[in-house]
């Protein structure tokens, strides 16, 4: 289970072999073999103990800012697997190989807003067409980027041009099969000028740390990237890697909002535009999580969808030191 401390003032420390969460509310103690990740949104408490407990447990700790964006992680100071990964990572990200794994991941973005779209014509019959509209442009992008050929250097630029213009029409789209009360113009950020967008950046920020954690246990450097480039402290390939998996919470927004679960009162208004706070978060969360807990059939097999990142990721791995072909 994910370990969500979100209440201010709370105060998590380790008692005997559980975690215990102190909060104005209530002390609550979950078996630290029930917890595979503990999340930190808001100002909150933790004891060295338990951080220690946390580490020699492989459970990994991070703090989320207000958004929902990582700004920090406590884990165990070994890598996950061997070194021969992170130079063939290296190696790769130069090669031609590397630029049709990096493609690829792209494409299965593209593919899955596209079953996305097919799934909700079922349910918006009003503007049945225009979803088939956009996801046959998406197709059609995907098709492009599938047929570049070159180093990632030599495809980058176009890369990051065809994605771009189908992530317009996408979010235009999606904008569309919301409820007028919450359609909005175009993605923001840091802050999000209106509620939906504020519910997917902070969707975004906990699919952020999955990532970088998955990354971490399979044997690859986050830092090495792709598509994104290197930069200072820039942990480039996780925002290479996380692009497939964004539509899952797309999905989930949503549904969060179609189905009248979202009420005014879970955002607080900041400079610019909308903060989630903590009435909202603890539904949303719930939500989240239920969705990544639920099994689906994926490559010949049964999985949640939270355990198809870190499989993912391990055939990557395993991908970058065997024969890429």
């Amino acid at each position: 289970m994910e370990l969500y401390i979100n209440s201010y003032g709370g105060y998590l420390k380790k008692k005997d072999n559980c975690f215990q969460i102190k909060t104005d509310d209530a002390v609550q103690e979950i078996a630290v073999k029930k917890v595979n990740n503990i999340t930190i949104t808001t100002g909150a408490t933790i004891s060295t103990d338990a951080i220690k407990f946390a580490l020699e447990n492989n459970v990994d700790i991070v703090f989320l800012e207000r958004s929902g964006r990582p700004f920090g992680r406590i884990w165990h100071c070994k890598f996950g697997s061997t070194s021969k990964i992170r130079r063939r990572q290296l190696e790769l990200a130069e090669h031609k190989k590397g630029a049709r794994l990096a493609c690829g991941w792209v494409a299965e973005k593209l593919a899955r807003q596209e079953s996305l779209l097919k799934k909700w014509m079922n349910t918006r019959r009003r503007i049945k067409d225009f979803l088939e509209e956009t996801r046959s442009c998406l197709s059609e992008s995907r098709e492009k980027i599938l047929s570049l050929n070159g180093t990632v250097e030599d495809i980058r630029n176009s890369v990051m041009g065809i994605e771009g213009s189908a992530g317009r029409l996408y979010f235009e789209t999606l904008s569309a099969i919301l409820p007028e009360r919450y359609q909005f113009d175009g993605r923001s950020r840091n802050p999000a000028r209106d509620e939906f967008n504020c519910l997917l950046n902070y969707g975004y920020g906990i699919l952020y740390s999955m990532v970088e954690k998955a990354c971490i246990i399979a044997g690859l450097d986050p830092h090495i990237g792709f598509i994104h480039t290197d930069g200072y402290n820039k942990k480039s390939l996780v925002f290479d890697l996380i692009e497939q998996y964004r539509p899952w919470v797309d999905e989930v927004v949503v549904g969060f909002i179609a189905n009248r679960k979202v009420k005014s009162h879970y955002f607080d208004r900041i400079e610019g535009g909308f903060e989630l706070n903590k009435e909202g978060k603890q539904p949303f969360i719930s939500a989240l999580g239920d969705f990544l807990d639920k099994k689906i059939r994926y490559k010949g097999r049964n999985i949640q969808r939270r355990n198809i990142i870190q499989m993912d990721f391990h055939r990557i791995a395993n991908t970058m030191i065997g024969d890429l072909d």
